[in-house]
């Protein structure tokens, strides 16, 4: 395939017709059309429907540009950057987040990294379904705990922990001397499937095992942490998230759940290179967790 065609393609596509084409890059409109039909040749599909007034791509050109229109660029950005010796950031960058780590920690991170590279437009997308980076148009994704995947690349950047924690004057139960599990009035996500418990670290080999009796169940962990701030239970929620509330006396400490460390990792497609903006906000990210572990800011 015709790297030169290809991109004319591309140009093509994204500007909506020959002519904006021929007129946003100095190129004839004829230049264009030659090239773009050089290249529907050597793939033996049209990728343009001639005769409309306004562009029209077919089924193969709209596949073709929405799977190479992000490689173009990576293309372009890295001979840009080996044309001037360095890896200047620019252009559009946009990250997908869990709601809870882009609500509490990306705020900062985005401000920091938007006054340090000005030539980056950054977005950010606040949304807990699992996205693809290339179906749904992501330079970077963040996830917690993800599967292994052999199609994402990335690094580890943060560890966390899962808390119990209640309303102040709420009193924390323990167990009974005939050995039964403490019960506790809760707040739990809506997906906690029934007879769960929360088994605490207590700092010996036992566990303190509390079983939580809902008193609401809610869809977001934002949801959760307002209903116990409100009084309504206990309930278990990321430390990144509750933080500053046991710092500030709002809620209260009663045990940290037992078991590994929560990850948060950030990955993109193996199928791209790490592009300068990529690097960049990566590095912004390490700088705001030098120990990989979350500290809430100052009251």
């Amino acid at each position: 395939m015709d790297l030169q065609a290809l991109s004319d393609f591309d140009l093509v596509a994204a500007h909506g017709g020959f002519g904006r084409a021929a007129r946003a890059s100095g190129r004839s409109k004829a230049t264009l059309s030659r090239r773009v039909a050089e290249l529907e040749e050597s793939l033996g599909v049209r990728l343009i429907e001639r005769g409309s007034q306004t562009l029209r791509l077919t089924e193969e050109g709209r596949s073709l540009h929405e799977r190479t229109h992000g490689l173009l660029g990576e293309i372009a950005e890295a001979g840009e950057a080996v044309v001037l010796g360095a890896s200047t950031p620019r252009g559009r960058l946009r990250v997908s987040a869990p709601v809870v780590f882009a609500h509490v920690a990306l705020p900062r991170i985005a401000t920091r990294f938007a006054l340090a590279y000005p030539e980056v437009q950054l977005e950010i997308v606040a949304e807990d379904r699992k996205v693809d980076p290339i179906d749904d148009g992501y330079d970077l994704i963040i996830r917690i705990d993800p599967s292994p995947d052999e199609r994402l690349v990335g690094r580890r950047f943060l560890y966390d922990e899962r808390l119990i924690v209640g309303p102040p004057g709420m009193p924390q139960p323990f167990p009974g001397v005939d050995g039964e599990d403490a019960t506790t009035k809760a707040v739990l996500l809506s997906v906690t499937p029934p007879g769960t418990l929360w088994r605490i670290n207590s700092g010996t080999e036992a566990e303190i095992v509390l079983r939580p009796e809902p008193v609401l169940r809610l869809s977001s962990l934002l949801m959760v942490r307002d209903a116990v701030l409100a009084g309504a239970g206990a309930a278990l929620l990321p430390k990144l998230l509750v933080a500053d509330d046991i710092k500030s006396g709002r809620l209260t400490y009663w045990g940290t759940l037992a078991g590994p460390s929560v990850e948060i990792w950030a990955l993109q497609s193996s199928r791209r290179l790490i592009g300068a903006k990529v690097r960049a906000f990566l590095e912004v990210i390490g700088r705001a967790f030098p120990q990989k572990t979350f500290v809430a800011p100052p009251v």
